[in-house]
């Protein structure tokens, strides 16, 4: 059963954690970078709020698993209590942090802006790293055979194709 008193505090300490750290990667940093001189190129504007939205939307649906569900936040020490293997983590390992890199690459194609578009890279780099290196030996060593499992199941970053037809699984 779920405790909606735990779940509304998992939630505050959610908005905190992302107000200061995906906040400050995706929005503040970006917000710098492109200074108060730029503008937006209407013709990549179209499809650079797409991806702003979708991964807004991406990271807020993950967040809200990890409280609900995980019973838990997206900050490192106050990770979920038990493995969010449901929802976009189905079909990625780090839709959360794909959320995020969504989020600058939107803004960096809406201004056309190359050294956003680095920055991006460059915070992808940032995200594989703190992955292979903390993030799976930490839930390997929480989450034991179950997170194995999980790792064999569902790919790190990009969706395995669906397969199709009579020998679909």
């Amino acid at each position: 059963m779920i405790s909606w008193g735990r779940v509304a505090r998992n939630i505050l300490k959610t908005i905190i954690f992302t107000i200061v750290f995906p906040g400050t990667i995706a929005l503040y940093i970006p917000c710098r970078l492109r200074g108060p001189n730029a503008h937006i190129i209407p013709a990549l504007a179209i499809f650079g709020v797409e991806f702003l939205l979708a991964g807004a939307a991406v990271y807020l649906w993950c967040a809200w698993d990890f409280a609900t569900f995980g019973r838990g936040t997206p900050l490192p020490l106050d990770a979920p209590k038990q493995l969010v293997a449901r929802g976009l983590y189905r079909s990625v390992r780090n839709p959360m942090y794909l959320g995020v890199l969504l989020v600058i690459f939107g803004q960096a194609l809406s201004y056309g802006l190359l050294d956003m578009l680095l920055y991006g890279l460059g915070v992808a780099l940032a995200f594989h790293l703190f992955v292979i290196l903390y993030e799976e030996p930490a839930l390997k060593r929480k989450f034991g055979d179950s997170y194995k499992q999980y790792l064999e199941a569902v790919p790190r970053w990009i969706p395995r194709r669906a397969a199709t037809g009579a020998r679909a699984k």
